[in-house]
Order: structure tokens, then C-alpha cells, then sequence
């Protein structure tokens, strides 16, 4: 099964990988920019996730695994490859894999260490739309507001409704499976993975994804790596400052 994705621009390949209950169209913005500098954006929904398979698996080495046939069906190598949050972890993992194919990594908000589960509450909030009853998507916004306060949170989740035929809303995640494998979201890179190429880590400076403690983890398995701080930003930096965002990436890859 191989990834779904939308192609923006011509020239070197940028592979980008969204975040947990993402997808890449989230990107959409940036890609357009990114298309406008020679590079071929390719925004990749991961499996489980956007308009990609579902499938009753779901780890990183899987993730990897999809994001090296969608590479060999599309005939990608050199890839500059962009990962957030989630999709930071598949490309850490992919980079070290399959080190040939990637010329440069880019990892926004993410630290190659163990997070703890965090995302029981919204998942459960999601878990809630019943769309028998839930018709539009203000209607979903208000159930999902008794679980999650933030309006933008709210917006990016409901991102994923879909109308399956008229009249009928969905999900486009594969939600169960997601519950029931969201441990797999905060997996540590594995302790032997290591990419010696040139790798940037992006961090938003409200965010506490990567702190200092996080430092020495990244240069362990990223010895050849930069952090930059990424100001009035959290852990959505690509979207809280998108200008500074755009600059840090178009800085280290050209």
C-alpha cells in the first residue's frame, strides 16, 4: 500500500511528515512557498492518518517502512526529509534507516527521547462524535469543547471530518486504532539509531518539547546537528510563526 500524498512544485524533493491526528494538508502554505524556492513539496499522509491506509498496525518502524516504498514508487533519493512532532520520530528513524536516500533532516518540536502518553483526552473527546447525531461541523466543535478548551486544537482536529456521502460526516483517522496504540506515539528512537548527516532541530520557544536536557540525546544520535529557536512559537511552530519557520529551514537547506 503505498502513501497518499499531494505533489506541490518542481525541483529537489522535500518529503514533509505531519504530526499525530495530522495530515499534510496542514502544510499546504508552506508548500506552496517552499515550491516557489525549486523544490518538489511532497505533503505525506502517514498510515492511519489523512487520505492514507488504514491499517491495525501502527509504530515508527512501520511508518519508515511506508515512507521507503513511497520513495521507491516515486523514484526519490536526495530527499531534504521534514518531520513534525510524530512525523519528526518516523523521519529520526527513517534518516537513520536509510541514511542513502536522505541528503538533509530537518525535526520540528521533537526530541528523539520517550514522551508519556498525553493525548488520552483529546482522543477521547474525538471518540465522542457520534455522527448519527453529530451533523455539522459546529456540532462537532461543541463536543469536542467539553474535552479540549484551545480553540485552534479544536480546529486542527476537526480538520479531520470528512463527508463520507451527503448528509454523513466522518473521520478520515483511523480513530480505534489510534486509541489503541497511541503509547507508540512517544517511542524513544531506537538507542543504536544514529544519521551522520547535517540535521536541523527546530523548537518553538513556549514549546517544552525540546528542552536542555534534550541536548545531548540529539547530539548522540544526530552528531552532526544544529538547534534553532523558533520565538513566538509552541509546539505548532510551523504555524504559530511561519515566516521565522519558513526562513530557519530555507537558511539551512539552500
Amino acid at each position: 500500500m503505498i502513501l497518499h500524498s499531494n505533489i506541490i512544485g518542481e525541483g529537489k524533493p522535500l518529503i514533509i511528515l505531519h504530526g499525530f491526528l495530522g495530515m499534510g494538508d496542514n502544510w499546504k502554505t508552506l508548500a506552496r512557498k517552499f515550491s516557489e524556492s525549486n523544490f518538489q513539496a511532497h505533503l505525506v499522509d502517514q498510515r492511519n492518518h489523512g487520505r492514507s491506509f488504514h491499517a491495525d498496525t501502527f509504530d515508527y518502524e512501520l511508518m519508515a517502512n511506508d515512507l521507503k516504498y513511497y520513495c521507491d514508487e516515486n523514484n526519490l533519493s536526495d530527499i531534504i526529509l521534514l518531520g513534525h512532532s510524530m512525523g519528526g520520530k518516523t523521519a529520526m528513524l527513517f534518516a537513520a534507516n536509510y541514511p542513502e536516500l536522505v541528503d538533509k533532516l530537518l525535526v520540528a518540536d521533537i526530541s528523539p527521547r520517550y514522551y508519556p502518553v498525553h493525548h488520552d483526552v483529546i482522543l477521547e473527546g474525538l471518540s465522542q462524535l457520534d455522527f448519527t447525531f453529530v451533523k455539522t461541523r459546529l456540532e462537532a466543535d461543541q463536543v469536542l469543547e467539553s474535552y479540549v478548551s484551545d480553540n485552534g486544537t479544536r480546529q486542527f482536529l476537526l480538520k479531520n471530518l470528512y463527508w463520507v456521502e451527503k448528509g454523513q460526516l466522518g473521520l478520515r483517522i483511523n480513530l480505534s486504532i489510534l486509541k489503541e496504540n497511541v503509547s507508540e506515539v512517544g517511542e524513544a528512537l531506537p538507542i543504536h539509531a544514529t544519521f551522520q548527516k547535517k540535521t536541523l532541530f527546530l523548537k518553538g520557544d513556549k514549546s517544552e518539547y525540546i528542552g536542555e536536557s534534550d541536548e545531548a540525546i540529539i547530539r548522540l544520535h544526530f552528531p552532526n546537528s544544529k538547534i534553532v529557536t523558533i520565538t513566538n512559537a509552541g509546539h505548532w511552530l510551523h504555524a504559530e510563526n511561519p515566516q521565522d519557520f519558513y526562513n530557519a529551514v530555507m537558511d539551512f537547506v539552500q
